[in-house]
Parts: structure tokens; C-alpha cells; sequence
């Protein structure tokens, strides 16, 4: 269960912290053993049946395998506690983790979609029922390693990264199930090396999202779900509360978000309830669990932050 601690300082500071979820570390460790005898089964057959579709599917596993692993160093590393060099820890772990597994699955299914346009044109005997056989197998593990991580996959976007692979691969799997029969009923083979181009195109247009939704967060974008403008008028509209600066909001890893602000209140220091109160309410309706607000008590105060241009 997430536990939320709240501090406030006298001089005019507060701040409320909200752990990370809890580890999906055993789930990984899971999705990775059941994944790596996929792709073993589909690279063995792959090779055994001639199919390129098989072969395309293992790559992509393989791949999932490395950013399931990926994303559980990232697990354990984000838990790692504060240092006086990183002082917030290794949070931003998760981060490069997603960015990682996103890049990485494209390189791979470029490479993957090359082989696939040469055999499209030389088309070579596919073996159909070992397609269906080895691919309904995927279909299964997939469909099953998905679900492991189902409950994390709103609230954390490394674990959502690893829902989405496995729920597009169990759909993947059931195409080459298709394409096998396919291939048994009509005697196209061309079919094998059309549906790995298929398996590309669908697998990049499930990545783009993660890769652009990373790439954003690396640069410290305000994360997705969370308006920096509604931010603003929520703050504004706190009793006492007659101008702000200095607004930032940026994501400290996939799933934990931190805020600070300059809070202009003439009528003076508010006091520690204000300060709990308001770094409450971000974080119920923000899910904004890292607050710093610094109060100032005159608009003609000489900040060199006010202007909302200087960082």
C-alpha cells in the first residue's frame, strides 16, 4: 500500500513525498522466463519450418525479454535511497528504461522488416502447422505475462510499456496463427513474409506513443495527464493567494511527479495547515506527490525567478 509523508518547514516551504508503487520485480522475473522459452520455441521452428513470420515473432520476444530485464534493473535501481550526489535517488532510472525499450524495439523490427521485404520477393516453403502450433503457444504466454502487469499499467509508464508489449505480441502471435492456416489452406507463401511486415508496421505504431511519451519525460516534460494550466488556477485559487512564479512540474521517474512554486501571499505566511492542506490536494488530484511551494509576501519582493520565462 502507498504511504504519503508530508513535511513543512518555518521559513516558508513544504514539501509531501508519495513513495513509488510497490516492486513488480517478481512479475518481470516471471514475464521474462515464460517469454525467453517463446522465443526459443519460435526461433527453433522458425528455422526448422522456413517461416519468416515465426522468426520476426522471436526477434520481437527477444526483444521483450531484454527490455523486461530493462525495466526490472530499472525497478530496483529507482528504489536505491538518496545520495549526496543523486539526491533524488535513482528514481529516473525508470525513465531511461522506457526510452530504451522503445528505441530498441524499433531498431529491431527495422531489421526484422529488411529480411521480410528480401523473402517477400523470394518467397521459400513455409511449414503452416508448425506456425499454428508454436504461435498459439505465444498467444497463451503472452496473453498470460499481459496480465501481470494489467494493475500497474495506469500509474506507472514503465509497467505500462511492458503491458503493451505483451498484449501486442499475444495479438501478433494469433496473426501468425491465422497466416499458418492460411498458408495450409492456399499454398501462398507469400503470405509468411507479408504478415511479418504486418507484425512491424504494428509493432511501431504501438511504440510511437511510448517512445514519444519517454523522450518527454526525459527532457522533463510535464507529464501526460497532468495540465500545468489547471495546476496554475488551482494554486491561484488558494485562499491568500494573490500571484505565482516559478512554476515547475516534471516527472522524477515513470510513476512520481514533483512540483515547486513561488506562492505570493500578502496577508504573510499562511502556516504549516496551508502549506498540508494544498500539497494534499495535489496529490489527490494531480497525483503530484513532491511539493515545494516557497512563500512571499510582497509582489514588489526582488526574485530573480518571478518572470515566468527565467528558470
Amino acid at each position: 500500500m502507498n504511504e504519503t509523508h508530508q513535511h513543512a518547514h518555518a521559513h516558508g516551504g513544504a514539501h509531501a513525498h508519495v513513495h513509488a508503487p510497490a516492486s513488480f520485480g517478481a512479475r518481470f522475473g516471471v514475464g521474462m522466463a515464460l517469454n525467453l522459452i517463446v522465443v526459443i520455441l519460435e526461433a527453433v521452428y522458425g528455422v526448422l519450418g522456413n517461416s519468416m513470420a515465426l522468426i520476426a515473432d522471436a526477434g520481437h520476444n527477444l526483444s521483450d525479454v531484454l527490455g523486461l530485464g530493462v525495466a526490472f534493473a530499472a525497478v530496483v535501481a529507482s528504489r536505491r535511497a538518496p545520495s549526496p550526489r543523486f539526491t533524488y535517488g535513482l528514481r529516473a532510472t525508470s525513465i531511461l528504461a522506457a526510452l530504451f525499450n522503445a528505441m530498441f524495439l524499433l531498431i529491431v523490427t527495422g531489421a526484422l522488416g529488411y529480411a521480410a521485404i528480401e523473402r517477400f520477393f523470394e518467397p521459400e516453403p513455409v511449414a503452416g502447422g508448425a506456425m499454428m502450433a508454436v504461435a498459439g503457444i505465444g498467444v497463451i504466454v503472452n496473453a498470460a505475462t499481459a496480465a501481470l502487469f494489467a494493475s500497474g499499467r495506469k500509474n506507472d509508464l514503465n509497467v505500462r510499456g511492458a503491458f503493451l508489449h505483451m498484449a501486442a505480441d499475444a495479438g501478433i502471435s494469433a496473426g501468425v496463427v491465422v497466416a499458418g492456416l492460411a498458408i495450409t489452406l492456399t499454398g501462398y507463401h507469400w503470405i509468411d513474409p507479408a504478415l511479418s511486415l504486418l507484425i512491424g508496421a504494428v509493432i511501431i505504431a504501438g511504440t510511437w506513443g511510448l517512445l514519444r511519451e519517454s523522450v518527454a519525460m526525459s527532457l522533463a516534460g510535464v507529464p501526460v495527464g497532468i495540465s500545468s494550466a489547471e495546476v496554475r488556477r488551482f494554486l491561484l485559487a488558494q485562499p491568500g493567494v494573490s500571484g505565482l512564479h516559478d512554476l515547475h512540474i516534471w516527472p522524477m521517474s515513470t510513476s512520481e511527479t514533483a512540483l515547486t512554486v513561488h506562492l505570493v501571499m500578502p496577508d504573510g505566511h499562511p502556516g504549516d495547515p496551508f502549506l498540508m492542506r494544498a500539497a494534499a490536494e495535489l496529490h489527490e488530484h494531480y497525483r503530484i506527490g513532491h511539493v515545494t511551494m516557497q512563500i512571499e509576501t510582497e509582489h514588489e519582493t526582488a526574485c530573480a525567478l518571478a518572470p515566468d520565462e527565467v528558470v
